[in-house]
């Protein structure tokens, strides 16, 4: 009999070597993880103890800024691309959009095996909503792939999320030319919305910070990289950045003034949401 891509895929997942994806699911308390991929926050913790609100805050804002995206007295959009999705854990994007509106289409990329089987599996009765294997690193290969283009009205505006995938990527794949390449092929009236890695501008103290955390998961995942905020802004010429434009994710649009001291590794993340005019 022959295996079923699905069964392909899972046969491809590597549980010796930590992984970015499911490194991010532990940092959201998921289950979809292997104890090599818990020893990345256990590593960064040792350097920052309060590491696990990087993920946490990242993901609040994620959901935040998809609530702005699908709800009819903000923005209004029905179809969103979600580049480098990750693992699926609570509110993910297709159920905040289709909490606002149920008829909200949203197709989901990534290029790990683990996302892609357990992603596959927790979509199959979601008419709305669909997957495809591929590396957001090669924009041609997503924009032209028949499943997205099956699924996405590019007559239309539409929402591209990069929700912490572009510090994943390195210099040497020209991460802005990337960026630069979606947002051409974006209708008018569309979104992005995007999170990266950086530091407050002018505090040696947090880029200090950065570095270490940084050389440290070169080390373990041969990822990560942190940019300074013009660097990152940069990603999103050509677009209008809506208020507060590039800031801290807890500081885009919260929901509430800050209850307790937020620990000091917010202020590596930060996060902005543009339109095209």
């Amino acid at each position: 009999m022959n295996a079923t891509h699905d069964e392909r895929l899972a046969a491809e997942i590597d549980t010796d070597s930590p992984s970015v994806a499911r490194g991010y699911d532990h940092w959201l308390g998921g289950k979809d993880n292997f104890e090599v991929d818990r020893t990345i926050l256990q590593a960064i913790e040792e350097v920052v103890p309060e590491a696990r609100p990087l993920a946490q805050e990242n993901r609040n804002w994620l959901v935040r800024a998809v609530r702005f995206l699908s709800s009819p007295l903000h923005a209004g959009i029905d179809q969103f691309l979600d580049l480098g999705c990750g693992l699926p854990t609570m509110q993910n994007v297709h159920q905040v959009a289709q909490h606002n509106n149920p008829e909200s289409v949203v197709v989901y990329v990534d290029n790990d095996p683990t996302v892609a089987a357990y992603g596959r599996a927790m979509l199959v009765e979601n008419d709305h909503t669909h997957f495809s294997i591929n590396d957001l690193r090669y924009p041609d290969g997503i924009l032209n792939d028949p499943l997205v283009t099956a699924n996405l009205d590019f007559d239309r505006p539409i929402a591209l999320i990069h929700s912490g995938t572009m510090h994943h990527t390195a210099d040497e794949y020209r991460p802005r030319e990337i960026m630069q390449r979606y947002i051409e092929a974006l209708p008018s009236g569309s979104y992005v919305a995007m999170s990266h890695f950086s530091w407050p501008p002018d505090s040696e103290h947090y880029r200090e910070m950065a570095t270490k955390i940084e050389n440290l998961l070169h080390d373990l995942v041969a990822s990560c990289w942190w940019r300074s905020n013009d660097v990152v802004e940069s990603f999103l010429d050509g677009l209008e950045l809506l208020p507060p434009g590039l800031v801290r994710t807890v500081d885009w649009w919260p929901e509430g003034p800050f209850l307790q001291e937020k620990s000091e590794i917010p202020n590596l993340i930060y996060a902005a949401l543009a339109r095209k005019p």
